[in-house]
């Protein structure tokens, strides 16, 4: 049956490729397909997708072993015929996009693509056993019946009013089970419901049909795990329809992530079961399925990985897969980019075992059988290297540059070594603040020279010496004295660096900037640019796709702060200083004085109203007299006019005495 490998959202898919186990696929978290050959184990085939940022890979399922078509061959005569191997093929890749990728191993290129048929992300895909049938479980809660012969969809239905997260379809190819939390078989034939099942309290990640026989019989077994649960559950399929429950479960200790299973044709014949889980453990399993079994069964053998140092480190299983024998066991361990695959043999009749790999030898020796797709071409001191695009142009490769010759020129000494250069570098930038005009010149000189040697040597170190300078302007000179055929590689490689963090991804844009103003024309001038960048492209667009949302949601809470601040801002009022600023205290008479000497305290709040009419007649006069003083300082001459007035009246008067 078709290796399957639906995925919790923590999880990465892969699977091993049925029957002879040729070949490991792996969707890695950078969104590439690679096919490893387990025999040489080494990298078969790479694969990527040209929407692998924005549309991850979330599932992938081989599909049946068929004959290999590789070309016309000679008729052979009956004595010479012999046995077609059947190989693995075509392998289909669902996608967060909705749509389903069909890759072919043997072509080694995108066989066709499936969409338009799901309207949320593919959680699942499993093959048909006979026909060239696919189905698929998406986010829509629909399934889809998907024929590879046209590439287009047969028939669609809603299986669920949740997500699809896991497809089993049984090995007669009459049955499908499908899952979201409950469980659901349906009839192929008619696309009705079968049965229903209780299923698990969260998703369900995996789903297997554990037996052959026809459900009639009351001899059909199927197992499923399911998201942040410990427990296998298997399933029996009865005749009466009293199934809803489980009848056996096995415990282990983490929730499933790849499970192998060698299914039961009779009563006589045990199930077995290699699980490895999330925590990185295998556990092997062995039951003879025949009815329902109260206790969890424990597992047969437990297998652990570490490494051979001094305090061990476990090693996480990726994949397991079961041999014929039952003792012997294929196994995938290490990192998802650089896995390491093995042949062991496991001794069952000890319940944990320990293996011990150093997985640094093996590492290093697996990168170094791959054939490298950089070439870098010897070069001797006659020849002239010509490059594509830009006729007659003579490529530094291992040649000297303008710098450096003027250094032999001036002096004596050898031609200085890479360490050197970047010694000289730290040197330069340490003491740029009290260096005079002329070192910057020669530090993006230098910065050039490593750059151009870091690209085509490859060197790591050279590339992030070279890249961590912050300064806007040693970037721009560093960029335009590049020779022209180091501005793709430099491309390629600002790329590559900017899939990674994001601290280098910042670093990273300033150059990608400098290199798009300095080197439009050339690059304009490529034919081959659209595909080259098309990586570059897809990784910006999904990069920016969020920013217009997260731009209005700032706006937003920026204006939801700024009321809050402005609303706390007046509840919180100052206390009023209550001293008087002025303080204005009448005169009063005599009679007051001593009234008020004699009078009590009581008797002053029956005076209130007496007290303030002689204050309001006090304040009448002392305005008067301040207008009367103010017609007099106005008008001079009428006061004289009324002193000789009064002094005529004076003059009258004694006349008439």
């Amino acid at each position: 049956m078709a290796a399957d490998a639906g995925m919790s959202p923590l999880q990465l898919p892969c699977a091993f490729s049925p029957k002879s186990r040729q070949y490991l696929a792996l969707c890695a978290q950078d969104g590439r397909l690679r096919i490893w050959s387990t025999d040489s184990k080494t990298l078969h085939q790479e694969y990527v997708p040209s929407a692998h940022l924005s549309a991850t890979c979330t599932c992938i399922a081989w599909g049946p072993c068929r004959t290999a078509k590789e070309g016309p061959t000679r008729k052979k005569r009956k004595s010479e015929a012999v046995q077609v191997e059947e190989k693995a093929d075509l392998l289909a890749m669902g996608t967060a996009a909705g749509t389903v990728l069909i890759y072919s191993a043997t072509k080694g290129a995108l066989h066709c693509t499936l969409d338009g048929g799901h309207s949320g992300g593919v959680n699942c895909v499993h093959w048909h056993p006979e026909d060239s049938l696919l189905y698929s479980g998406s986010d829509d809660s629909n399934i889809i019946e998907w024929d590879l012969q046209t590439g287009k969809m047969r028939s669609k239905w809603k299986a669920d009013r949740a997500a699809v997260t896991s497809l089993c379809v049984s090995h007669d190819g009459k049955l499908l089970l499908s899952a979201g939390q409950t469980i659901k078989m349906w009839d192929l034939d008619t696309k009705e419901l079968y049965r229903t099942f209780t299923g698990h309290s969260t998703a369900v990640t995996t789903l297997r049909f554990a037996t052959t026989r026809p459900p009639d019989s009351n001899g059909l077994y199927f197992l499923s795990g399911a998201a942040h649960d410990r427990l296998l559950s298997v399933w029996q399929v009865r005749e009466d329809g009293k199934d809803k429950n489980s009848v056996v479960s096995f415990t282990m200790t983490d929730e499933p992530q790849h499970i192998d299973l060698v299914p039961s044709n009779s009563k006589e014949e045990a199930v077995r079961l290699a699980v490895v889980c999330k925590d990185g453990q295998l556990h092997l399993f062995e039951h003879f399925l025949n009815g329902p079994c109260k206790k969890p069964l424990s597992p047969l053998c437990t297998v652990q990985m570490s490494d051979t140092k001094d305090s061990p480190v476990p090693i996480p299983l990726l994949a397991a897969a079961l041999g014929a024998d039952s003792r012997s066991v294929l196994l995938a361990y290490g990192n998802h980019l650089q896995p390491v695959m093995e042949r062991a043999e496991i001794n069952t009749s000890e319940r944990h075992v320990c293996l011990t790999r150093d997985v640094q030898t093996h590492l290093a020796l697996s990168m170094e059988t791959i054939v490298s797709k950089v070439k870098t071409p010897i070069v001797n001191a006659k020849s002239k290297v010509l490059v594509p695009g830009l006729p007659g142009h003579q490529a530094p490769v291992k040649g000297t540059t303008q710098g450096s010759e003027k250094r032999k020129k001036n002096s004596d000494t050898k031609e200085m070594s890479i360490a050197e250069r970047l010694g000289e570098i730290d040197l330069s930038v340490s003491s740029e603040k009290g260096a005079p005009k002329g070192t910057a010149s020669l530090l993006t000189d230098n910065f050039a020279v490593l750059l151009v040697q870091g690209l085509e040597s490859n060197d790591a170190n050279i590339l992030n010496k070279v890249f961590q300078t912050r300064k806007d302007m040693v970037i721009k000179k560093t960029v335009a004295r590049l020779p022209l055929p180091a501005v793709l590689p430099l491309v390629e490689e600002i790329t590559k660096r900017l899939q990674g963090h994001p601290f280098m991804a910042a670093l990273m844009v300033r150059w990608l900037k400098a290199v798009i103003m300095h080197h439009t024309s050339y690059l304009a001038s490529l034919p081959d640019l659209v595909t080259q960048l098309g990586v570059l492209y897809h990784m910006i667009e999904s990069r920016v796709k969020m920013f217009h949302k997260l731009t209005k949601l700032h706006g937003k809470l920026y204006l939801v702060m700024t009321q809050v601040a402005t609303n706390d801002s007046s509840k919180t009022v100052t206390d009023v200083d209550r001293t008087a600023k002025l303080v204005y205290e009448e005169e009063s008479s005599d009679e007051d004085e001593a009234s008020g000497d004699e009078g009590l305290p009581d008797e002053d709040s029956d005076n209130w109203e007496e007290e303030e009419e002689e204050a309001k007649e006090e304040k009448m006069e002392e305005d008067q007299e301040e207008q009367a003083a103010d017609e007099e300082d106005e008008n001079p001459d009428s006061r004289t006019e009324s002193k000789a007035n009064g002094e005529e009246d004076m003059e009258n008067e004694s006349e008439e005495e």
